[in-house]
């Protein structure tokens, strides 16, 4: 009998394409992402005084996933570890092989940079150990990440405002996005003067500009009226030849950086897309800082070139990798196949792609060859002298790599011919005023570009970085530009003021580098957690008795307390900072932040049956009416959520009465159940506009349908209509309600094959169960484990 092997990887859709090239005596699973963590409790999660050990507990809803996994291992002669190439793919190989070395203890660790047959079958004929260096790399960064954020939050909840939170990494991200707005703050704007010369040469109008912008409009002035009353000639006239050389293979910074740029995706959204056409076997690792490619790979796009664009375009290059640690993958993010121009299952995918291809192709082609033509006027025998007024043309005359990425080639601008000497027609000299400006605010990419810049954070962390300082409300995303919030001013000022070291650049990026001394065994586990841990608990606890930040600084004097005509101070609230009597909780009187007066919410009248009072209140998705006043919170004790509901859109606050206030309260109204499932049928508004919902199955209303009138009749008639789907996607079968949620579960199908839906998640279905065997047990368990 054949020897049969086990391989686990941590994604399905990874297991899928590894599954297709494979033979019968393999057998692929997922454990599906990590199946251990951390407890949330911070009292259980790390034994300290044991030498900073982890107590791992199974993570929520793994159980049956694991057990599936010790049942196969049992039937298997050898296992094989196939999670991802770095870190985080070592610490999940070993997390499994904790949990199922008992029921087989030949495990061993393959690893391959892409997901293509030739490179797993190299892999599966190479097996290794685990990497415990590797494993105890990560398990410092987690151990250390739990440990100062919760010494570190808790503080912050304490001097500061609960539920606000600081992290190893994240703090100094939103360190260098503080500095730059405070930069912003004490930028003083200086005036200044340009001047544009409009020179008619050959019927065309040419806008010659001073290389001088003065500060005075008198000198400004000056150089018009000198300019306009002389005659003008060519003065000099300089032509360079400059080479554009092509950027290197995409890290994950780099690609990050350019997708946002170029495409306008979040961090987030590249890795999840690139994440994607890795798992598909379209692309190499995507967890990477390494700019280098394989000569196999190097040979593809040789070959390609000399194919499609002639010997002319063709120079081979490696590129020496820049970062220190290069500690992830060994390989740039590249196609694996580069005579595919376009793949993906969606528009990010290929859009995304297409970039990928389009960089690691044009690395490997010639310089492009730019012809820079710089054309310098002045005043002929002039009494007086003026600035030089200048126009600079460029056109690329071989180009090259350009040929490929035309995205990098930018548009040419001719200039006349022209011979030092010349006589030049002016018809006028235009002044305008301008003012210097304060520097930009961050993008998401040139932080990124910053954190790498400064040796903050890895590959792996970026994404997780800038999702982190938004989610927690510390900085606003306005198009690409990031603004930090009074929140996230208050946070960082207040560990700048109180943990200087902890979140300087040093710091950070020399625990960076002894993380990745740990992964190559220079340095132990133990011993770097203790050599950081203990002084930085020390530093927590001596603050321990620093006065709670009750107000950032004195208020405005214009703005007096609107009750007793007392200063007033600023305070940080929930919804950001504001402007509270300096005499509180003595007085309560309070303003907005541009000084508008804060009054208690007054309701707009009593409920005619409950005698409770109807309040129009704003909240974080937009107005809504409110029947009863909020409850006062009590530590320990859960408030009873009064009933709310949101306003039509349209409707402003202050037109509502108390006569709509009480349409608007019969929503959600449940019209009936449906004759098939038995399921209510509910008709309710919100963010995206009134709904009918049913069992997870929700239908817009439009037209004359509205939720406060709407029939039983006339859901069930909607109900009756196909649902609209997604572009290329089908129904193919109901296969009933969900036992637990009460929702239905459907079966879809597009291009990328069979899947249920799992709120955004796609969970697909495996070849080996037909349409014919998707029952709703079978949807149930594969949604558990998805």
């Amino acid at each position: 009998m054949s020897k049969q092997t086990l391989v686990i990887v941590e994604s399905p859709a990874k297991a899928k394409t590894i599954e297709k090239y494979l033979g019968a005596n393999y057998r692929v699973m997922s454990s599906i992402g990590h199946v251990r963590d951390l407890p949330k409790s911070n009292t259980d999660a790390v034994d300290i005084e044991a030498g900073f050990v982890p107590r791992y507990i199974v993570s929520p809803g793994k159980e049956k996933v694991i057990s599936g996994l010790q049942s196969a291992a049992k039937k298997a002669d050898e296992v094989l570890l196939a999670s991802d190439p770095d870190r985080e793919g070592e610490a999940i190989a070993w997390h499994v092989a904790e949990l199922i070395k008992d029921a087989n203890p030949n495990l061993k660790r393959v690893v391959f940079n892409e997901i293509t047959e030739q490179a797993v079958k190299d892999a599966i004929l190479n097996p290794r150990d685990l990497d415990l260096n590797l494993k105890e790399a990560q398990e410092a960064r987690r151990v250390l990440d739990r440990l100062v954020g919760y010494d570190l939050s808790g503080l912050i909840w304490k001097k500061v405002r609960y539920g606000l939170s600081a992290g190893r990494v994240q703090s100094p991200a939103l360190r260098i996005v503080m500095e730059r707005e405070r930069e912003i703050r004490a930028f003083i704007p200086e005036k200044y003067y340009t001047l544009v010369a409009n020179m008619s040469v050959e019927k065309m109008l040419i806008p010659f500009s001073c290389t001088e912008e003065p500060k005075e409009l008198s000198e400004a002035e000056r150089i018009k009226k000198v300019g306009e009353s002389h005659e003008w000639h060519i003065a000099d006239l300089k032509e360079t030849e400059v080479k554009r050389s092509p950027k290197p293979p995409f890290t994950t910074s780099t690609l990050q950086q350019t997708a946002s740029t170029r495409l306008g995706f979040s961090p987030s959204r590249t890795m999840g897309a690139a994440q994607k056409l890795y798992e598909a076997g379209h692309i190499t690792y995507m967890r990477t800082d390494s700019t280098t490619i394989s000569e196999v790979a190097q040979k593809q796009i040789i070959a390609l070139l000399h194919a499609d664009f002639g010997k002319d375009y063709v120079a081979p290059r490696q590129y020496k990798t820049k970062s220190k640690s290069a500690q992830e993958a060994h390989e740039a993010i590249r196609p694996t196949n580069f005579a595919k121009h376009s793949v993906g299952s969606t528009a990010d995918q290929k859009a995304l792609y297409e970039l990928i291809w389009k960089r690691t192709v044009a690395s490997q082609m010639s310089d492009a060859t730019v012809k820079r033509t710089k054309l310098v006027s002045n005043i002929l025998n002039g009494k007086e002298t003026i600035p030089d007024f200048t126009v600079t043309g460029s056109r690329v005359i071989f180009d090259g790599w350009l040929k490929v990425d035309t995205r990098a080639r930018g548009e040419d601008t001719e200039v006349p011919k022209l011979a030092v000497g010349d006589i030049l027609d002016l018809k006028e000299i235009n002044i305008e005023a301008k003012q210097t400006e304060p520097p930009n605010r961050y993008t998401e990419a040139g932080l990124i570009k910053e954190l790498e810049k400064r040796g903050i954070g890895r590959p792996s962390t970026y994404a997780s970085i800038m999702k982190t300082i938004t989610d927690r409300g510390y900085v606003i995303k306005e198009g690409r530009t990031l603004i930090p919030t009074d929140t996230g001013d208050v946070v960082s000022t207040f560990l700048e003021q109180h943990f200087t070291d902890y979140i300087s650049d040093t710091f950070t990026s020399e625990m960076e580098d002894e993380l990745d001394e740990i992964a190559e065994g220079k340095r132990t586990y133990v011993k770097t957690l203790k050599d950081f841990y203990t002084p930085f608990h020390k530093s927590v606890e001596a603050k321990a008795d620093i006065e709670k930040i009750t107000n950032l600084g004195a208020g405005p004097k214009q703005f007096p307390c609107p009750e007793c005509g007392a200063d007033m101070i600023i305070k940080l609230g929930k919804s950001g900072t504001f402007l509270s009597c300096s005499r509180f909780p003595d007085c309560n009187g309070a303003r907005v932040i541009d000084g508008s007066e804060l009054k208690p919410d007054a309701p707009i009248g009593l409920h005619p049956e409950t005698k409770e009072p109807i309040f129009v209140l704003n909240g974080k998705f937009g107005p809504y009416v409110q029947l009863g006043a909020t409850p006062e919170k009590i530590k320990g004790k859960k408030a009873i959520t009064p009933k709310r509901a949101s306003l039509p859109a349209g409707v402003k606050p202050e037109d509502v009465t108390l006569e709509k206030a009480l349409v608007y309260l019969t929503l959600p109204r449940e019209l009936g159940t449906h004759p098939t499932t038995g399921e209510p049928i509910i008709a309710n508004t919100g963010k995206f506009g009134p709904y009918l919902a049913h069992a997870g199955d929700f239908r817009s209303l439009k037209g004359a349908d509205n939720p406060y009138t709407v029939t039983y009749e006339r859901a069930l008639e909607i109900y009756k209509e196909p649902k609209q789907m997604r572009k290329g996607e089908k129904l193919i079968k109901e296969l009933g309600i969900h036992p637990t949620t009460r929702k239905m579960v459907n079966l879809f199908e597009s291009k990328s094959g069979r899947y249920l839906k799992k709120g955004f998640k796609r969970i697909s279905i495996p070849d080996d169960i037909s349409t014919d065997d998707m029952t709703i047990e079978v949807a149930v368990e594969l949604l558990k484990q998805g």
